[in-house]
Order: structure tokens, then sequence, then C-alpha cells
């Protein structure tokens, strides 16, 4: 047999699949890692934890199943989008990556804003606004906070960049993962010389940019001894996770959606007519299918805001499948409480890290039914925001499939089809963006042709579930109702925010 590896650098930890090129699960490990908080608001990790724990999971894969080695015909890898990675002239770390989530950089995101000459010009250059996330900010605020380190830098790299020098001894990004730099000139696939230049960032400091199925390096010797891996093994170069999620769940063609819900949510579309939004809500992204794109919005709080339920308002007391069962005993809108999952702020489409949750129209007859239901139905209105703008942009939709922790449970999936108004399709495979890298892998040596061979090989849709027509025109009228509410807070959110600021100076 013959088989593909693909590796998934994420926040939480390395996952390793090893599939077979019909896309059965031979083995799948993953190591943890710790995320670092030094300052309120900052997240960073050690990009040597990340390769420590690389070493450890491919080993632990080869070395769990009797294979041949020389039967792994490719090896992908999938990571975290924006985090940054800073390396000197010895390709040594200069200092914890910057990641994704981190939030140190809103003062950047201004002045990027400014020196770019606004959203509008930003968005000209590179198809996105200035987000505390992306890449660009947090190059500035190394270069503005720690500028004996920024002397230091030789390159910047993204996590499964990084990764992927470490096998291979070879410096290169691709479309996917600089696409989410906020220095990408997404629809022309270069880097933005321009943008560039206003922000007074070194082009040399970026690495060349490949196709996301482009053979990126082959395993060094000294690799090949350390995990078992055959020396020479082809590495293609992978994807952002996003994408490579996206890859892994069929999303391939113009109109098919994917709905993740995660942590977060996520609602991504392929196009091959790539649109910015001029307003910045919606991200445009390059896809890890060859001329391609993916319009794609976030609502930050999905799963979390029923974690959040689940820990704090019911104290671990009931299990998720108990929660379940009693949300479906109340009717579609919760006889009037709406929630809004802003527990966080809000990223589309309202980028707001002021907005906070709200429980609105709490009455006598709420019991915790209705609390437990109106959180599932509220981020689903969220997610619903992200679908229209995709409309809005001229995507037709074809066909939406669900994945994520969330997708998994009944009654959200039927809350998630009438609030939407559309069918939802569940899938054969959920193994997440490391399996779309193994997919990846494959089309980039071969054993594919393209990635539609690949997708119509291995991902069938398991299920579908119906909207009910009586509950969507139910749904539509609190839907509107949901989206005014946002814009009726907007002030006091801010308010609020200087209250707790004054607060908390207070408290120090």
């Amino acid at each position: 047999m013959e088989y593909l590896l693909g590796l998934d650098i994420g926040t939480s930890g390395v996952k390793t699949l090893l599939i077979s090129l019909e896309g059965k699960i031979i083995s799948s490990k993953t190591v943890s890692y710790p995320l670092k908080t030094p300052h309120p608001g900052w997240a960073e990790q050690s990009p040597y934890d990340w390769w420590e724990a690389t070493l450890k999971v491919i080993e632990e894969v080869v070395s769990s199943i009797h294979i041949d080695s020389t039967q792994i015909k490719g090896i992908s890898l999938s990571g975290q989008m924006h985090s940054s990675v800073f390396l000197n002239e010895k390709m040594e770390v200069i200092r914890p990556a910057i990641l994704w989530s981190d939030t140190r950089t809103t003062e950047q995101c201004g002045k990027i804003y400014t020196k770019a000459g606004g959203l509008a010009q930003l968005i000209n250059y590179v198809s996105n606004p200035a987000l505390e996330g992306f890449t660009a900010p947090k190059i500035l605020w190394l270069k503005e906070n720690e500028p004996e380190n920024y002397a230091k830098v030789k390159y910047i790299l993204l996590p499964k960049d990084y990764i992927r020098y470490r096998l291979t001894g070879e410096l290169f990004t691709e479309v996917s993962d600089a696409a989410g730099t906020l220095l990408f000139e997404v629809i022309k696939k270069r880097w933005s010389t321009s943008l560039l230049e206003k922000l007074e960032i070194d082009p040399d400091l970026l690495p060349p940019v490949l196709n996301s199925f482009d053979l990126a390096g082959r395993i060094t010797k000294n690799i090949a001894e350390q995990t078992g891996l055959k020396f020479k093994t082809p590495v293609v170069a992978g994807g952002a996770d996003n994408a490579c999620g996206a890859v892994g769940s069929g999303i391939i063609q113009e109109g098919k959606v994917m709905v993740s819900i995660g942590s977060s949510g996520v609602v991504l579309a392929q196009t091959n007519n790539p649109q910015a939004d001029q307003e910045g809500r919606i991200h445009l992204f390059n896809h890890a299918c060859p001329d391609s794109w993916y319009m794609m919005g976030v609502t930050l709080s999905a799963g979390m805001s029923y974690e959040w339920l689940h820990k704090k308002l019911f104290n671990r007391s009931l299990d998720y499948t108990k929660l379940d069962q009693l949300a479906e005993e109340i009717e579609p809108g919760s006889e009037g409480l709406i929630f809004l999952p802003y527990l966080y702020g809000e990223r589309t489409p309202h980028n707001d890290a002021n907005a906070r949750g709200v429980y609105f129209g709490i009455s006598g007859k709420h019991d915790q039914r209705h609390f437990i239901r109106s959180v599932l139905e509220g981020v689903t209105f969220a997610l619903k925001d992200s679908l229209e703008l995709i409309k809005d942009k001229g995507v037709k939709i074809k066909e939406i499939r669900a994945i994520g922790g969330g997708a998994k449970s009944r009654v959200w999936q039927q809350i998630l089809a009438d609030i939407l108004g559309e069918e939802i399709n569940l899938l054969n495979v959920e193994e997440g963006p490391a399996f779309g890298a193994a997919l990846i892998a494959g089309v980039g040596v071969g054993v594919y042709n393209n990635f539609a061979e690949a997708v119509s090989r291995i991902i069938k849709v398991k299920k579908t579930v119906v909207p009910r027509i009586q509950n969507t025109e139910k749904y539509n009228q609190y839907y509107q109702l949901y989206k005014k509410l946002y814009y009726s807070l907007k002030e006091d959110f801010k308010e609020l925010y200087v209250y707790m600021g004054f607060a908390n100076s207070q408290n120090t």
C-alpha cells in the first residue's frame, strides 16, 4: 500500500495523520505544547516547542505501524495562520512567536491604515483590513518595541513554513498562508511591494511564494535518521489551516460553502471570481487549489459560547448531551430570548473588540432551557451574518457542508439548517486541516491527478439536514431583530469599555 502524511501545526499542538490513498486513517497522533501569556492580551509560543513536538509526533506515527517508510509517498503541512516566527542570519529563533490570537497590536493597525492611505487603499493593496491577528502589525510592533530584536531579523516565517524549513532545509511560503500576512496581493498572488515600501518593511525578509501543491523540498538525511522517514521523501508546500480544512471538506468548487463550528465559527466559500469587500467585513484569501480563492467570515465565540454556558452557568453539572436535550424542548426563537455571542468581541461583520455578550428579552417565563437554546441560535445568527455577506458578493450557494464539534449536535444541526434556510450536509470524514494537508500532498506528488479526483475518491456526504420552512420563516423575523441589537448597543459597548478600563486602573 501507499500512504500520505499530513501535519497540522495548531495552537494547542501538532497533529499528524497517516492516511491511505483512499482516505482511510492509518494512524493519528497529537503532541501538545504550552501557550504563554506574559501580559494581558499577549499570546506567544516557542517555535522550538513546535519543532520538538513535530519530531515526536512523526516518530510516533512511523513507529506505531508496521510499514516501510518508502510507502509514504508525500508529506504536507497545515498551520495556524498569521503567527510570526522571527529568525536571525543563523536561522535561530530570535524571540517567541507572536500568535494569531495576540491583540497587542491595535496601535500598529492604526498606523497601517495611516501609512497605506486608509481602509480603501489598504484593501486595494491586499484585499483585507488591518486586524490585530495579522502578521504585518506584529512586524511593526517588533520594530517599534524591540528594536534590538528587529535589527537581528533575517527571515520572517509562518509556523508551518518554519517546520517545513526544519524538515527540508528549504525556505518557502505558499499563497494561502501568505494571504494572511496583510502583505500579499491576494488577487495577483505576489508580495505587495507598494505596501511593504509604505510600511518600511524589507521585502527580502519574506520567503519566496509557491502554490500550495508545489514541491517545497525533501526530507533531509538528518531528519530521516531522527524520525524514521525515508531520506528525500517529497514535502509539498501545504496550506493555511482554513484552506486545508476546506480541502479536507471537499470545498474546492464555486458555490460550495464550509461552516465550521469549533471554538470559533467559520463560514468559508470557494470562489473563482475574487472580490474584496470594500468595507473589510469579510476576508478574501487564496485557496490551496490552483487559481482559486475563498471568502471567509469568522465569529469569535461559537463553540466557546456553548462551553462558557456549560462551565460558567451550569458549572459542568450537565453534560453537552443533556444540554442538547433541554434545548430541544424549547420552540425555535426561545420564546423571545436572544443571545449575542460577543464574549470576546466580534470579527465578522463588526470588527469590534469592544462588543460583549448579551442576553436580550429575559422574562419570568424563561428557564434554563431557553438560555441553552438561545446560545445555539445566537451563534447561528452570527454565522448567518457571514453567509449573507458572502451572498452579497455574488457567490451563488450550491451546497453547505458543516464540520466541527458543534456540527455533531443533532439539535444544532437542525438550528443551523433552519436559520440559514439551506440544506446542511454532513461528511464521512472529519479530521480537520491535517487531513486536507495529506490530500494536498497527494496532489503535489501526483498520486491524485488533481483536487477533484482526490475529493471524489474520498469525501462523501453521509447525512443531509433539511430546513423546516415554518422554522425558517420564524427565525428570519428574529434575525432582523438580532442584527439591530448590535447597532443599538455599539456606543454602549464603547462606554462599558471605558468604565472597565477606569476600574482596572483604580485597582492597580
